[in-house]
């Protein structure tokens, strides 16, 4: 029975994998695609890398401008997901089993999260950039818009996973129904709540890079800048900035996590 068992596990194994190459084939011949060619412009691609994307003394000028607008993108960023979760918040208590009020709340809550969720932060700012213009607003509102999709799913799960006796609990002594939301589920839930905060964080921080070329703010806007003024140079130091950023960002996230999980 084992070795039909095994027999088995390798044959759907191997259908897998002749499913993933026959889909792979099949998408480089309609894409036009070749992979060797591919490869063999990566030489090239490299060279011209490390000709061009390099941090000279006269790019380095340009700093104290470069940082001011990336502090500008990661103020902008911390306050879309901050006021995001917030709403989140009251979003996920509605829509979680656990929590919810009624099913209709719980329904629109849902719907609500879906809706922002699966259509993409740059299209988001596409659809915003036609109401509010080239602006700092439309950035906030393109990030907020695709965190609170994002982060009422998260807590709307990490709300269900929380242990149902101490609900029971309190329902039992004639505990109000904010009195077990605040004292019952959001305590055992809010570790992971501040964890998929801190990852929202640093996701709208490279976020905030592409919505900014779109808006024309931030970090964005100084790299498309440079970019179409062929100053290479300017825009490998926008890019080191943005990588150490985001490095510094990540460890710092990393490090809370640790204290609160």
């Amino acid at each position: 029975m084992n070795e039909q068992t095994m027999r088995k596990s390798r044959w759907q194994t191997g259908m897998f994998l002749l499913i993933i190459i026959v889909l792979s084939y099949l998408s480089s011949a309609i894409t036009a695609f070749n992979f060797v060619q591919g490869l063999a412009t990566i030489p090239k691609a490299l060279g011209w890398i490390f000709s061009n994307l390099m941090v000279t003394q006269e790019s380095l000028e340009k700093l104290p401008k470069i940082l001011e607008k990336l502090a500008e993108t990661i103020f902008m960023s911390i306050a879309a997901t901050t006021l995001a979760a917030v709403v989140s918040l009251f979003l996920g208590v509605m829509g979680s089993k656990t929590t919810k009020v009624n099913n209709f709340l719980s329904v629109f809550a849902r719907f609500i999260a879906s809706v922002s969720r699966n259509i993409p932060v740059v299209a988001w700012s596409l659809v915003l950039l036609i109401s509010f213009g080239q602006n700092s607003v439309t950035g906030f509102l393109a990030l907020f818009v695709g965190t609170v999709g994002f982060l009422t799913r998260a807590f709307i799960e990490s709300i269900d996973e929380a242990s149902q006796s101490s609900v029971e609990a309190l329902t039992a002594t004639g505990a109000t129904y904010f009195q077990i939301v605040s004292k019952a589920v959001i305590p055992q839930a809010l570790p992971q709540m501040i964890s998929w905060v801190l990852f929202m964080v640093e996701t709208n921080i490279r976020n905030a890079t592409l919505v900014g070329i779109l808006t024309g703010t931030g970090i964005g806007y100084t790299f498309d800048m440079y970019y179409k003024m062929l100053n290479y140079n300017a825009v490998a130091l926008v890019t080191l900035c943005i990588v150490i950023t985001v490095i510094v960002v990540d460890l710092i996230s990393n490090h809370i996590r640790k204290v609160i999980l």
